[in-house]
């Protein structure tokens, strides 16, 4: 690694014609690491095969500016639990600016826009690096969770409602308990994006932040928009979940129960038959 102590950029990237991969160099080690195709198709793979060329369009393109910078972070072998823990320490900085008032929200919505980067990062990392796992998976879904909480903290800390804060909070956790209880019923597709996913409400965090931090004198009207619209998107978001989740778990359940009644059918036929012989 004396390329890299040296401060030079040890990585480079080259082309592996049409395999959709790249050659990533790192101290003459090559290290090969997935195409942008590639990585979206992997991504969707673990995302119970969202369709992205079908999907809207603002997902492909965010996938794809996180995957250019994820890349140098792949090339030299960052654990992606160390890009997790770096988004849970900046989501954290975003209260004190909040408390501070003033200007200093509007370094608070740039902290809030970098955590939420961090968020996705991780995983696209995961990713690159062949290094997915169910643990993982399990810690990025905490720490986004205390993100949720870090970023209504700093919205309290700016003067939204206590009260207005509690209900956008716990519609956000409803929203988000009906997807992991969904997905343990069998429910393993996005299905659907909803208004209110994260990087929606990361969004919203974001412009409260910077609205507080422009008008100092109007930060209580700007976090109290901003909780609104929190407890607004995920509201909506929970009936677009809800109604996808019940369309496709009452659909399987039709089939599995259709599929039961011919076997149970077959069954009644055949014992009076084998009873008679």
């Amino acid at each position: 690694m004396a390329a890299y102590r040296a401060g030079r950029w040890p990585y480079r990237a080259e082309r592996d014609g049409g395999t959709g991969w790249t050659t990533g160099t790192m101290d003459d080690v090559s290290t090969p690491l997935p195409g942008r195709d590639t990585y979206l198709a992997q991504w969707s793979a673990l995302h119970g095969g969202y369709d992205l060329a079908r999907g809207l369009w603002l997902v492909r393109a965010w996938l794809t500016v996180v995957y250019w910078l994820a890349r140098p972070l792949a090339a030299r072998r960052v654990r992606p639990s160390a890009v997790t823990a770096g988004g849970a320490v900046l989501t954290a900085l975003a209260i004190p600016p909040a408390v501070a008032g003033g200007r200093w929200p509007l370094l608070g919505a740039l902290v809030i826009v970098l955590s939420g980067l961090a968020d996705n990062l991780d995983g696209a990392v995961a990713i690159l690096t062949r290094r997915a796992s169910a643990w993982g998976y399990v810690l990025d879904s905490v720490v986004d969770r205390c993100g949720d909480l870090a970023y209504l903290l700093a919205l309290w800390c700016l003067g939204a409602p206590g009260g207005l804060v509690i209900a956008a909070g716990s519609m956000l956790g409803l929203l988000e308990y009906t997807r992991a209880r969904a997905g343990n019923a069998g429910f393993d597709e996005i299905g659907v994006v909803t208004v209110g996913e994260r990087p929606t409400r990361i969004i919203i965090a974001a412009v409260g932040s910077f609205g507080a931090g422009l008008v100092p004198g109007l930060a209580n009207l700007a976090a109290s928009i901003a909780t609104t619209a929190t407890l607004a998107v995920c509201a909506i978001g929970l009936l677009q979940l809800t109604a996808t989740v019940h369309a496709a778990l009452t659909a399987g359940s039709g089939r599995a129960d259709e599929t039961g009644d011919d076997a149970g059918g077959e069954h009644d036929e055949r014992q009076p038959a084998a009873g008679m012989g």
